[in-house]
């Protein structure tokens, strides 16, 4: 286990190396979070509720679920790069499991991004946006366990899409999609509760919605009580589906490699 927080810290080093990079990030998210804030202002300014979503919920709704999306990416592109470059039978030799090393690296990213990105967003949002906070400890609780897992689900779904690049010369196309459909199936854009009924019950269908929908749906009141429990059940079922299916696509894929000389 030290080896893969080494392995993270070094991530967090190299990403601090680089100020301007560092700085233009934090900029960045704080800009996304003020067009979003002020969109959702415009859209209210006629109505006080959209199908029982009043501003207060929608603009806390809106900045949790923008937060969190930040962190459903994963390591994948960086994976697709070894796979590409032949670096990945360097990696195979080495005295680690290179999808925990993956994962340290995605964990060291994450950091860095909560510290960058996520904390000026929050206090922003606190000070200007009057984002609301969940009223009891037992949704604060469910809400922190539920993101944790929506973002290991996001994290294995990136990394799947990473080793395509065994079989696919370039996975530049198929990550363009994923990130089209992550950002609109995970109800990070809008909550789900507002699609058609025919498009929602597509999307209960798909783990997209376990990212970023159910946690935040938890967190600002949308799921309470029973129900909140069963959205976390369906996480833990895409969670534990997509991990196996990683290790099972992972061990095929290996099977491509031939390593000449060693």
């Amino acid at each position: 286990m030290k080896k893969y927080w080494q392995i993270a810290k070094g991530r967090m080093q190299e990403n601090t190396a680089y100020s301007a990079w560092y700085w233009a990030g934090t900029v960045s998210a704080v800009m996304k979070l003020l067009i979003i804030y002020f969109f959702w202002q415009a859209v209210y300014a006629n109505q006080t509720t959209i199908e029982n979503i009043n501003l207060e919920t929608m603009i806390t709704y809106i900045v949790i679920a923008m937060l969190l999306q930040g962190f459903v990416g994963g390591v994948g592109n960086e994976l697709a790069e070894n796979i590409k470059e032949g670096q990945v039978a360097i990696e195979l030799m080495r005295p680690y499991d290179m999808i925990f090393k993956m994962f340290a690296v995605d964990i060291g990213e994450k950091i860095m991004y909560l510290i960058q990105g996520t904390l000026p967003m929050v206090l922003i949002a606190y000070f200007f946006m009057d984002l609301s906070f969940p009223k009891s400890p037992e949704t604060i609780l469910l809400f922190i366990v539920s993101a944790l897992v929506g973002i290991w689900i996001g994290t294995f779904f990136d990394f799947l899409v990473g080793v395509l690049a065994f079989w696919t010369v370039n996975v530049w196309g198929v990550r363009v999609l994923k990130e089209s459909l992550i950002t609109f199936f995970s109800g990070a854009l809008v909550p789900i509760t507002l699609f058609p009924d025919w498009l929602r019950t597509i999307t209960e269908f798909l783990p997209f919605q376990a990212m970023v929908y159910l946690p935040v749906s938890i967190y600002s009141g949308l799921i309470s009580g029973t129900e909140a429990y069963m959205a976390l059940g369906i996480q833990l079922f895409w969670l534990v589906s997509l991990y196996v299916l990683v290790r099972v696509i992972w061990s095929q894929a290996i099977k491509q490699i031939t390593i000449f000389g060693g």
